[in-house]
């Protein structure tokens, strides 16, 4: 007898309570269906399953068994996938998610150079400000803010730091003036991100000293690139990761503000579902993320 048959047969049984059903599942006729299953009790001298004239159920050695057979058929079912995916084009849909300006500073520029390496992955991006749980809702890869996940099936790898700044357009500080000092922001106009920890408290710290401000913004939004328009504009002082206005301070479209100060600093970190053995695209997709982040020393940048 096929004793790799015997367990898959084995564990149809077990999960469908029919020897008919299990032998379609695996190909067999339910007669050589019964010969199998009678063949495994035979080498195991142990009951497996107890049979009625109605319906067949494990016996204890059988749940202990049923349960050892389930894992080994999925090792191995992992196993050929893996040699699968290396030896194929990898393929099929990958489900990104992220904030909108993280989308677009970083997952849409990094695309054409993807999709061209890796035509036979069709990359699904979401882009969200708030988190959507990644098994319930599909999701591959997902980059995140924080550095725990309640749940111990994610897996967390970093990215990089990032400091939050104040910054403001030119136009504005010509007209309301540079602040010298935390406290002075009360007379200032701000522009306020939601979604933030405490998004009305500032806690700025320097050498020696910390100061915590209260602020009523001038405008509030759940989305960063709402604000960082508005500052462009005009409209008032932006508190956002360096990341996203990083191309604005180097072209002189915004300008620090209490640039000496520190507020708590952010780390921006790449979740995915935690396995034995990633699926290939996934593995490819946050290798090249990691290596964008590596040739442009964003870390260095968004810290200085």
């Amino acid at each position: 007898m096929d004793q790799f048959k015997e367990l898959q047969l084995f564990v149809e049984v077990a999960e469908t309570g029919s020897i008919s059903r299990a032998a379609e599942a695996v190909d067999l006729s339910i007669s050589a269906a019964s010969r199998y299953l009678i063949s495994l009790e035979t080498r195991l001298a142990v009951q497996l399953v107890r049979r009625t004239t109605r319906n067949l159920c494990l016996t204890q050695a059988g749940e202990e068994f049923h349960r050892r057979c389930k894992s080994i058929l999925a090792d191995l079912g992992e196993a050929e996938s893996v040699i699968k995916d290396a030896t194929v084009r990898p393929s099929g849909v990958l489900r990104v998610t992220a904030s909108l300006s993280f989308c677009m500073l970083h997952i849409a520029p990094m695309l054409p150079g993807f999709t061209a390496r890796y035509p036979d992955i069709t990359v699904d991006v979401v882009a969200a400000n708030r988190y959507h749980d990644i098994i319930e809702n599909g999701i591959d890869v997902a980059i995140r803010t924080k550095v725990l996940e309640a749940d111990s099936n994610i897996t967390v790898r970093r990215l990089a730091a990032t400091r939050r700044i104040l910054s403001a357009s030119p136009s504005y500080l010509e007209a309301q003036g540079l602040p010298r000092f935390p406290a002075e922001l009360v007379k200032h106009k701000v522009l306020n991100y939601a979604l933030a920890d405490n998004p009305r408290e500032l806690a700025f710290c320097r050498t020696g000293e910390s100061v915590l401000v209260k602020v009523k913004p001038l405008l509030e939004s759940n989305d960063g690139q709402i604000l960082r328009v508005a500052a462009l504009d005009g409209m008032g002082i932006l508190v956002q990761p360096k990341y996203i206005v990083y191309d604005d301070l180097k072209a002189g479209r915004l300008v620090p503000v209490l640039d000496d100060w520190d507020l708590p600093r952010l780390t921006i970190n790449v979740a995915f579902q935690t396995r034995a053995h990633m699926p290939v695209k996934v593995r490819l997709f946050i290798d090249a993320l990691v290596e964008r982040f590596r040739q442009n020393e964003y870390e260095r940048h968004w810290t200085a």
